[in-house]
């Protein structure tokens, strides 16, 4: 898992990039929509804005339009894309990659966050002060003198998020997204990780983006008002624009991808990569912005067509076996099969003889693994373990990780789950552990599309630990897995 970049970061990650110049596709895809281009037709005009919210106060950023070539605005009216509205304090920076836009015939309006910039106040990343303002922003670029009246909103990770969250608002002048990287609930996405354990990689992110949460984030453990005022999973009801959502398999946010498709599969289309968090240009299998010209062009403009990606999902098999395009996901044609923990460290189907293993929350780990493969075995979906756990303290930690072991031994990530026990009937509230009582804890795993090739194995490791992920503040003691009623299951293709 890549933990959210900080400005610094960001900035280093388009060391060498020119966005002022067009980043072209290296993708290996055959879909026209990934490789989808037209000629410039204009230059840009760049202005200082500073856009009045509902309160009065005044946001900062640039407004980006086509210009004539002697740089003066051009007539006209134009379809409008709010940009990487963010609190990284970068708004020449990232309006640079709006540039591509611009010069085929769209405004683009980049703002920096309240409190971030030169925007003035409390930086609240997601709240609802800045979901507000972003409604602002949307309308007042939708209802300006050169607008069609149609307006596009995109951004990556934070930009992303911020994009997701004016779209349940249903601005009127909001007529399509595109989110990479983005997320479906930000309590279970990125703070406590889905199961009420924190985010151990977060809090550089927070300590350089927003210090403030440093302290309120620990005041809200439990899902509660604070946290649904920051989700999208909690108004997928109002998710009803057309969605572009752009994710990695090696993201923290693919989870977030595939449940806002799951949820809004009518209105959603879904593009997983061979990608980790940040910006998508120079990465493997590199996109660039060819589909997002091709996507604007659809559903903004009046004077071209654009494309569609060809299906509803377009996913990267994990690690090198390429694009594949599905309907669905999980994918149609997938069917679900299960594996149990055996003793001996084992992986088998069909149940299991009971039987149990302990391991020490500090130190230590269960590990099961299938006996190597006969043929490829594909995984498309969201698998998930049943474990009967009992632990020797009043609470505990589970942290799943699916392993792909190669024929040498070499050991690489798949994708992981994680719960607390007393988190084991939801977010909302804790129930009590009895130390030496079993329990039955469901860990969903993170989305993953990845082949596991012939002599293979695929191994599972059940700890109280993820170093550097999750917070290593599990109660100390013993956990102990009982065989027989634990189980693996996964979607599988073929």
């Amino acid at each position: 898992m890549s933990e959210p970049l900080s400005p610094a970061d960001l900035s280093a990650n388009f060391a060498g990039l020119d966005l002022s110049k067009p980043v072209f596709p290296s993708t290996s895809s055959t879909d026209p929509f990934f490789t989808y281009a037209r000629p410039e037709t204009h230059g840009v005009h760049v202005s200082k804005v500073q856009v009045e919210m509902r309160d009065g106060v005044l946001l900062a950023g640039e407004l980006h339009r086509p210009a004539n070539a002697d740089g003066t605005p051009a007539p006209g009216r134009f379809p409008g894309i709010v940009y990487e509205f963010n609190g990284y304090n970068a708004v020449s920076f990232m309006a640079a990659g709006a540039r591509g836009f611009v010069t085929r015939g769209y405004v683009a309006l980049v703002c920096s966050v309240r409190g971030s910039g030169d925007s003035p106040g409390e930086i609240d990343p997601f709240g609802p002060q800045e979901q507000r303002d972003n409604v602002d922003l949307i309308e007042w670029l939708g209802t300006q003198p050169f607008s069609t009246g149609k307006v596009g909103q995109m951004g990556v990770s934070y930009g992303g998020h911020t994009t997701m969250l004016a779209a349940v608002h249903q601005p009127e002048h909001l007529t399509a997204v595109i989110a990479a990287q983005a997320l479906s609930d930000w309590y279970e996405d990125t703070i406590y990780l889905g199961g009420g354990i924190y985010n151990n990689r977060i809090r550089g992110w927070q300590r350089d983006t927003a210090p403030a949460t440093l302290k309120t984030y620990p005041q809200h453990p439990l899902y509660d008002g604070y946290w649904r005022d920051r989700s999208v999973r909690v108004r997928w009801d109002r998710l009803d624009v057309p969605v572009l959502d752009v994710g990695g398999w090696l993201d923290q946010y693919r989870n977030a991808m595939v449940k806002n498709f799951r949820a809004r599969p009518e209105n959603v289309w879904m593009v997983a990569g061979p990608w980790s968090h940040g910006m998508l240009p120079g990465q493997f299998e590199d996109i660039a912005t060819a589909g997002y010209l091709a996507w604007w062009d659809h559903w903004l403009s009046d004077e071209v067509p654009g494309l569609l990606p060809e299906t509803k999902v377009t996913s990267y098999e994990m690690p090198d076996a390429g694009w594949k395009q599905y309907s669905a996901w999980p994918p149609a044609e997938s069917r679900e099969d299960q594996l149990a923990f055996a003793s001996g460290g084992k992986l088998v189907a069909g149940p299991a003889e009971k039987a149990t293993e302990a391991f020490d929350v500090e130190t230590g780990a269960v590990l099961a693994e299938t006996d190597a493969l006969p043929a490829d075995l594909v995984v498309a979906g969201t698998p998930f373990v049943d474990l009967r756990v009992s632990f020797t303290a009043d609470d505990g930690y589970v942290a799943v990780i699916l392993e792909d072991l190669g024929a040498d031994d070499e050991v690489s990530r798949v994708t992981h789950g994680f719960l607390r026990a007393s988190h084991r009937e939801g977010n909302e509230a804790r129930v009590p552990v009895e130390p030496g009582t079993p329990y039955d804890l469901r860990v969903p795993l993170w989305a993953a599309h990845h082949r596991f090739k012939a002599g293979h194995r695929l191994r599972i490791r059940v700890a109280s630990r993820d170093e550097g992920v999750i917070d290593s503040d599990a109660p100390a003691g013993t956990v102990t897995v009982h065989y027989g009623p634990s189980t693996f299951t996964y979607q599988v293709i073929g």
